[in-house]
């Protein structure tokens, strides 16, 4: 079937799914397949829940598991690869879609900016913008399709953890706009490198100057600078020597944020309290500011909207228990992302601090060594005390001398161990930094803290 006439069922059936368990009524279901499934033994279970019809790459697996397909075959739509007809489809219906698309990627900071800019154009526009961290090859397709005629902008996020990921999925949504929020040491195992990193993020860059798109972009980060070549742009800074068209400067972490920012674009200037604890978001929600201000949001309304914002999702998160404050920021570590952690939390006011650090993962030969700058940079810091959880952490600590007398300093090689020493239970009056891997899983102590 061609996509043109596929795209014609899927305008009177504009509901895509791709889970068997959740099959809304008349929707479409797409029978993807992966390393241990294989979604077209559940086209016919999709179709009996309520789906109108199952695209299908394998009708033999259908039939096999089913003897009823026969009696459905009309409601099946079989095509030579179901995931590049969902792209394809996807892709169809962006063509059609005549409005701004603002897409983000980088290696910290993506998920938060991406609810930061939405939020902020909200203000103005009706907004479409990828839920949750949906950003990969099937999670961008099926944002694109959930998409509504009535939308006005749209915000889309993309990751990626190998080279020419961003140019495949820039290539599906078109973005007329877009962001790298930073570059840093993530997922290395599948880049390869730092310039493995670097190169993969600026395909975003590429596909806008292919289509004469604008980029937004931190003035002060020489890699993403070096990056641009022949496109629009319009700058942000919160270095107080970087000149940009959107300038921010750092107030106080007293544990929030608050800050204060101004624009060569007007005579406004404003001073906002966020719910935000970490400074390192302050990049993230002046790239908020500076796209709210280029598609005409009031300034009033941008302030309204970054204020408000409440993040979840264990990124920035603070939490009173009944005994302690937490820092949730569980949900991801790189090497800069744990670095800025940690930088953070000392430029924080508050007494009793607690670090509770757990692994990076995805690192590969490079882990041992990322690692070992993070424990050599805890050494040099005034955090009074220090909790690190993994293997990784043990491996570079083992032989540390100046670690091991370090009192400070307590190493557990997983999770479960530092919960069967039962020194969590024990914290009183702490303000306590969780960071890690999401695959450590801190966010599991916060029920004992």
């Amino acid at each position: 079937m061609e996509i043109k006439e596929l795209y014609e069922i899927y305008k009177a059936h504009p509901v895509v799914t791709t889970d068997s368990r959740n099959c809304p009524e008349g929707s479409i279901f797409f029978a993807l397949k992966g390393e241990t499934f294989d979604g077209n033994k559940f086209a016919m279970q999709a179709l009996e829940k309520g789906c109108a019809y199952a695209v299908v790459d394998d009708l033999t697996q259908c039939t096999m598991h089913n003897a009823q397909c026969a009696i459905n075959e009309s409601q099946f739509i079989e095509v030579d690869n179901v995931l590049d007809t969902l792209q394809a489809l996807a892709r169809y219906h962006r063509e059609q879609l005549d409005i701004p698309f603002v897409g983000i990627t980088g290696t910290n900071g993506k998920t938060t900016t991406k609810e930061l800019v939405a939020t902020v154009l909200s203000k103005k526009y009706r907004v479409h913008y990828t839920q949750g961290n949906f950003n990969n090859h099937i999670g961008v397709p099926l944002t694109l399709l959930s998409i509504k005629p009535d939308c006005e902008m749209a915000v889309i996020e993309m990751g990626a953890n190998h080279p020419g990921e961003i140019k495949a999925l820039a290539d599906i949504a078109l973005p007329t706009c877009g962001l790298i929020t930073n570059v840093g040491k993530a997922h290395l195992e599948g880049f390869g490198s730092l310039e493995g990193v670097i190169n993969t993020k600026k395909e975003l860059y590429d596909n806008l100057a292919e289509r004469g798109g604008h980029v937004f972009v931190n003035a002060a980060n020489p890699l993403l600078m070096k990056a641009l070549d022949n496109v629009q742009l319009t700058t942000y800074s919160s270095t107080a020597d970087v000149k940009a068209n959107v300038n921010g400067r750092l107030l106080r972490c007293a544990p929030y944020v608050e800050f204060e920012w101004e624009s060569q674009f007007s005579t406004f200037n404003s001073q906002l309290s966020t719910h935000f604890v970490g400074a390192y978001n302050l990049d993230n929600m002046l790239a908020a500011i500076t796209v709210g201000l280029h598609f005409g949001v009031a300034e009033e309304d941008i302030c309204d909207a970054i204020s408000n914002y409440v993040p979840a999702n264990n990124r920035s998160q603070l939490t009173k228990t009944e005994r302690n404050t937490l820092i949730v920021d569980a949900y991801n570590a790189n090497p800069t992302s744990m670095m800025a952690a940690i930088d953070n939390f000392e430029l924080m006011e508050g007494e009793n601090k607690l670090a509770i650090l757990g692994d990076m993962l995805e690192l590969g030969e490079q882990s041992e060594i990322e690692h070992q700058t993070i424990v050599r940079r805890l050494l040099e810091s005034k955090i009074e005390k220090v909790i690190l959880v993994g293997k990784e952490f043990c491996k570079c600590t083992m032989h540390n001398a100046q670690f091991t007398i370090d009192n400070r300093f307590v190493v557990y090689e997983s999770l479960d161990a530092l919960l069967e020493s039962q020194c969590v239970e024990s914290l009183q009056s702490q303000l306590i930094l969780l960071k890690g891997s999401n695959g450590i899983g801190l966010s599991k102590l916060i029920p004992y803290l």
